[in-house]
């Protein structure tokens, strides 16, 4: 600064490297793939005890007894607690409907409910004692479907509902229901010239997360605690744990840990509110982590679904009407199944301009494993059906199914079903043009002059084929996604943006509440925080709830919401700076009296680059900080008996082409290439919008051709809980993956950017199961494709989800006894 307190060295402004639109690395990769990485699974304390559950064996049954006297006496043992031992009247939780216990009461709704839990000194202590709790059941019938969940004189999962919705559905056993009614169907119909229907299930599915659900609880001395723990939403965590400890929220104080992956499965409670009863109990820090077998129970799945459709057109290709009924199972307890079902249902007709429409959808209660929240939400198990519907009816037509689906895709000013206008662009018409332009894959890539290369084919390094019987298929699908929370949420985020000059040099500190569950957000906040502030070094704080909430890292939002949010709070802090640099430099420069003055590369500079001082000389000791909620435009409730509303704010698409060659003889597929069109709206970080679309593809992948929880219908047993059972696609299964990026603004959002993660979930298992019809000639109804689906093998008699003959290794549960016998357990 010169003498008389004129900034000195002025020079053109060199703008700001490392913002949007640029593909920064992200701050934490290499420590993932070097293994540095701490994870909430790996957090330690001094002194730490070991949590362990005792869960129900059974699926549905009266608890008769629970004797922990064995458990107590075991040596190392500090602590177990029954359902009798919380310390409140409050000891039921739940995302939006309180239905689920802490611990089991009376009696167990589901396989695997946690009915006690214990703290010792070692893991396998602690083990051990849980499994010697005697709980004597008298085990019920069970509600496993539909027909049994409500026929007349059905068994009530929940006998006494109060909640919002109860007084909305036509039986009890019905978690929530959603009619979208439009126009006249029925009339509609007489018009149409060709009308195909079809029937349609759609398996559950895992998010198989490979980091398993952990955490700390530290007790505090001020009678509150700290967790530290891995979770999707650190404030909706926080909302139902602290009236369960009988605790003001202010004494909860929660820290997010490591987060190895999520996909929906953390955004329900799993052991926090468990670890802080121990801890609190104790007087020590305790440790839960769950195994994977522990796992497969400790979370929610996607709710299984089973749909019917009827669509109509006239013989020039137009859609005259869609009438659909979607059933979801939501299991044993509410969790997201609301929010899922008005998903499902006002997504149930696909990107596709329809005026007349009839659609229900509903979620079960059952006995069956609790459902709720995964990456695509309700949209997936829909696309799945209406996509099949829209090959069916071209091929009624003669038409090649990508010309129907361009003749019938929605733009912007489209109505959706619910009445909504679709205002912003609606490329789907572009993006199957795009996808069905990409260079197609050669035939017969595994012929070599030196034989066939045996990993190119249907059954890979197995062997199993040189090619004879390998047929090639190529399929088509494209879906629409809701973006954010919907249906009148209010869905907000808060950032707290510190702007200070430290050692020298400006330094921006953004901190919020989102959960880093591997989605990139740390990397693209500190982009937004280099774009608006024009400072290069960015510093991320840990996500806690000392700041205000940012609402779940899911449907696609964070980016979008808390992305908005430190937009917000920057552009706030930025004219403060101005104002401040006005104040103390105003007088040397005419400029600092003008509106268009930027901060670009730690200087405050002019819109036409004249840099009127540095960022450190206007700061000096003086730093500015804002905290700031932000939310997007709201939206409306759908209407109970219409289903009309304005109730999304923002629709993002992606279509696909899968290409796959199947073994005919032996019903083995091999997916050769999945490509995919999406409209991003703006990339913030191309490399991370690219990977998004390509980990979603590769999940739709895994549920059309292999993923599957399966449930024994006899029992309400989970049959395959392991990754050895339950079958994941590997780097070996992963085809190719072109990914063509559209960017279109939508301008109500920040930088135009639109939500990508969920997308290309959608559209990708469609698309290959269009392309194994093709090859085929088959009409496959249901996901996950098997072999036996494909060779003609599978059992007429057998229920869906019955474990597949042949298809892979499953390891039964002992079976129960009779519905009225009393028997004792120990345990899983």
């Amino acid at each position: 600064m010169a003498a008389n307190g004129a900034p000195a060295g002025l020079t053109q402004g060199s703008g700001t490297k490392g913002g949007i639109g640029e593909s920064t690395l992200r701050p934490d990769g290499v420590l993932k793939v070097t293994g540095e990485f701490a994870y909430a699974s790996d957090m330690w304390h001094e002194d730490m005890l070991w949590g362990q559950i005792l869960r129900s064996t059974v699926a549905h049954a009266e608890i008769v007894s629970v004797d922990t006297g064995e458990a107590l006496a075991t040596p190392g043992v500090y602590a177990v607690m029954t359902y009798d031992d919380l310390p409140t009247d409050v000891r039921h939780y739940g995302l939006e409907i309180r239905d689920t216990p802490v611990l089991a009461h009376g009696k167990v709704r589901h396989h695997g409910e946690p009915v006690a839990i214990v703290a010792a000194d070692h893991p396998e202590t602690a083990r051990r004692a849980a499994a010697k709790i005697k709980v004597e059941y008298r085990e019920l019938p069970l509600v496993t479907d539909e027909a049994s969940a409500t026929a007349p004189g059905a068994v009530l999962v929940h006998e006494h509902r109060t909640d919002h919705h109860s007084g909305h559905v036509p039986h009890p056993n019905i978690v929530h229901r959603q009619p979208i009614v439009r126009g006249d169907a029925a009339a509609a119909a007489a018009r149409a010239d060709v009308i195909v229907t079809g029937d349609y299930h759609f398996g559950m599915q895992d998010q198989a997360f490979l980091g398993p659900e952990s955490g700390l609880a530290v007790p505090g001395e001020d009678g509150g605690v700290d967790l530290y723990i891995a979770t999707q939403w650190l404030h909706s965590d926080l909302r139902q744990i602290a009236p369960v400890l009988g605790l003001p929220e202010d004494k909860v104080r929660m820290t997010l840990s490591g987060v190895g992956g999520a996909f929906g499965g953390r955004e329900d409670l799993s052991m926090q509110i468990h670890a802080c009863l121990l801890a609190l109990r104790t007087g020590k820090p305790v440790k839960m982590v769950y195994n994977r077998f522990e796992s497969f129970f400790g979370h929610v799945h996607r709710h299984p679904a089973r749909l019917h459709y009827e669509h109509g057109a006239t013989r020039d290709g137009r859609l005259t009407h869609v009438r659909c009924r979607i059933v979801l199972d939501g299991g044993a307890y509410a969790s997201a199944s609301p929010a899922v079902v008005g998903n499902a249902a006002s997504l149930s007709v696909g990107p596709y301009v329809v005026d007349d429409v009839d659609i229900e959808a509903l979620a079960l209660y059952s006995n069956n494993p609790p459902c709720g929240a995964m990456r695509g939400f309700g949209a997936v198990q829909a696309c799945f059906a209406y996509e099949a519907q829209m090959d069916k009816v071209a091929a009624g037509l003669g038409l090649d199914p990508v010309e129907f689906r361009r003749i019938n895709a929605m733009e912007q000013g489209t109505l959706m079903p619910t009445g909504q206008p679709v205002d912003s662009p609606a490329p789907v018409a572009e993006l199957l043009r795009r996808v069905k332009a990409m260079p197609m894959p050669p035939e017969r890539q595994w012929e070599s002059s030196e034989g066939a290369d045996v990993r190119q084919l249907p059954g890979g390094l197995s062997n199993t084929t040189h090619g004879e019987g390998v047929v090639r298929g190529v399929g088509y699908a494209v879906g629409i996604k809701n973006v954010g929370f919907s249906e009148g949420f209010d869905d907000y985020s808060t950032a707290r943006v510190r702007l200070e000059a430290v050692g020298g040099r400006p330094v921006v500190t953004v901190h919020t509440a989102m959960a880093e569950v591997g989605q990139g957000g740390v990397t693209v906040h500190a982009q937004i925080a280099r774009t608006e502030l024009g400072v290069t070094q960015v510093t991320i704080r840990p996500a806690d709830t000392r700041v205000g909430s940012a609402g779940s890292t899911s449907a696609s939002r964070q980016t979008y919401v808390t992305g908005g949010a430190i937009k917000h709070a920057c552009e706030l802090v930025r004219e403060r700076v101005l104002e401040l640099g006005r104040r103390r430099f105003g007088s040397y420069h005419p400029a600092w009296a003008t509106a268009g003055l930027l901060l670009e590369g730690g200087k405050v500079v002019t819109d036409g680059g004249e840099v009127l001082a540095d960022l450190v000389d206007v700061l000096e000791d003086e730093a500015v900080e804002v905290e700031e909620e932000w939310r997007h435009r709201p939206t409306q409730p759908f209407d109970p008996r219409t289903g009309q509303g304005d109730g999304h704010v923002q629709y993002s698409f992606a279509a696909h082409r899968a290409v796959v060659e199947v073994d005919t003889e032996l019903g083995l597929v091999k997916v050769i290439e999945l490509a995919c069109a999406q409209d991003v709206g703006k990339a913030l970080n191309p490399l991370s919008v690219v990977g998004q679309i390509q980990g979603g593809t590769v999940q739709g992948l895994g549920i059309a051709v292999m993923e599957e929880i399966v449930v024994d219908p006899v029992t309400a047993k989970v049959q395959n809980p392991s990754f050895t059972d339950y079958l994941l696609p590997t780097i070996l299964d992963t085809p190719a993956l072109p990914v063509d990026v559209l960017e279109l603004a939508d301008d109500h959002a920040p930088y135009g950017l639109r939500g990508v993660g969920e997308a290309p979930t959608l559209s990708s298992t469609p698309a290959v199961l269009a392309a194994i019809r093709d090859a085929t000639g088959l009409a496959l109804d249901r996901t996950p494709v098997r072999p036996e689906h494909l060779t003609g093998t599978a059992g007429s008699d057998r229920h869906p989800q019955d474990p597949p003959g042949g298809a892979r290794n499953v390891t039964p549960s002992a079976p129960p006894g009779a519905p009225a016998k009393s028997r004792s357990a120990r345990g899983t």
